[in-house]
């Protein structure tokens, strides 16, 4: 089966609205951590009732994940694309309005629906346009979608501070989905169907050990994102900083997290056995989680740094092991569609449990504890994943 390559103009075209894209996967998430004490003073929330604003998006995330490429071969990915971009635009658009936190949640869960649809045709999509360089596309796609975090948290405060309404720091990033929904939109004529798998048997990731290993692995990693996605700017505000240096502190960690989301694929690119970098990564968390417990006031910008970095290069790495697995861009998408289902399942649960540690004991700090000690597992985790041995666990 020959994969789909298109022109270098094209090519170009569709990688920046490839990008444009994916800037809007997290910001309905990213927006709320900054504002959170904001949103609690009009809004009764409990730490733990917070915490479904980003628990249940990454749960619908996962549901989704499930059925997006069966939409997509429904109605072409193109147009679920651009269902999706409206879905996320309606849903971010409707904060505006939101007098409760009922509402509130559902915004999120619909955000939630539209960002796992896009989820999860765009590695197979990035498998089959750009085949040559799929670590570095995938990167660069990540990237964007940290990107879009940080934006979301660096700014959403100061909107806030010169609109006067954390809604309409919520609300703001419909802008972003508009601007996608256009360039995505000329795209139309260069996104032929993707290629059918070849006949035979239709794969069992259900049944599969190893797919479900690298589910677990994306799931426990991703647990680490939306945690600190959701609960690092409320943390720093119990330490006494404001909302708009939280959110700013926010934003330097997902500014990192882009820097590592461009470098390290490129770097994995070079070698096949990609298991020395992941466990590198895995490293670097474990020291900013580490930082963030016992020194959070004292060299306060090196944790959400090594954070950052860490953080930054596992979401694409995890992917781009999965996608290593199989050659067929449709079969890897499928597998990658699967990782992330059950993965955000598994990390829709973390900032739940996060906040209900926080509601029990007072802090935080546990919280980072059980993360540290996740991570740990993951470095055991990774060793399984030796590239010679691929064909042998999934066909």
């Amino acid at each position: 089966m020959e994969n789909i390559r298109a022109k270098p103009t094209t090519a170009l075209w569709l990688m920046i609205s490839v990008v444009l894209v994916a800037l809007n996967l997290r910001p309905s998430m990213a927006a709320v951590g900054p504002l959170l004490s904001s949103i609690r003073a009009d809004v009764p929330l409990s730490f733990s009732s917070a915490a479904l604003l980003t628990m249940l998006p990454v749960m619908a995330m996962g549901l989704a994940m499930f059925f997006g490429m069966g939409l997509a071969k429904r109605i072409g990915e193109h147009r679920s694309i651009v269902l999706s971009l409206l879905v996320i635009g309606l849903a971010t658009l409707s904060r505006l309005v939101l007098d409760s936190a009922l509402e509130l949640i559902v915004s999120a869960i619909a955000a939630g629906m539209g960002i796992a649809m896009i989820q999860a045709l765009m590695p197979a999509l990035i498998k089959s346009r750009f085949s040559d360089n799929v670590s570095l596309f995938m990167g660069l796609y990540v990237t964007a979608i940290m990107g879009g975090a940080a934006l979301a948290a660096s700014f959403a405060p100061f909107v806030q501070l010169h609109t006067g309404s954390w809604r309409i720091g919520l609300a703001i990033w419909t802008a972003l989905a508009l601007l996608a929904l256009v360039f995505w939109w000329a795209q139309r004529s260069a996104l032929p169907p993707l290629p059918q798998a070849d006949p035979g048997p239709q794969e069992a990731f259900f049944g599969n050990r190893r797919a479900w290993l690298l589910a677990v692995f994306f799931g426990l990693g991703t647990a680490s994102y939306t945690c600190v996605l959701a609960w690092l700017a409320p943390y720093y505000v119990e330490q006494g900083w404001s909302e708009q240096n939280a959110g700013l502190l926010l934003g330097f960690l997902t500014a990192m997290e882009v820097v590592s989301g461009l470098i390290t694929p490129a770097i994995a690119n070079r070698r096949r056995d990609k298991r020395g970098v992941v466990a590198v990564l895995l490293v670097l968390i474990i020291l900013g989680f580490c930082g963030l417990i016992l020194s959070p006031q004292h060299l306060s910008l090196l944790w959400p740094c090594l954070l950052g970095l860490g953080i930054g290069g596992l979401f694409p790495m995890s992917l781009i092991l999965s996608l290593d697995h199989l050659d067929n861009p449709r079969r890897a998408g499928g597998l990658t569609a699967f990782v992330q289902g059950i993965g955000y399942l598994i990390a829709g649960l973390s900032p739940l449990i996060a906040g209900m540690i926080r509601d029990r004991l007072g802090s935080f700090e546990w919280a980072w504890w059980s993360l540290t000690a996740v991570i740990v597992v993951m470095l055991l985790i990774v060793t399984r994943f030796d590239p010679r041995h691929y064909a042998r666990h999934i066909r």
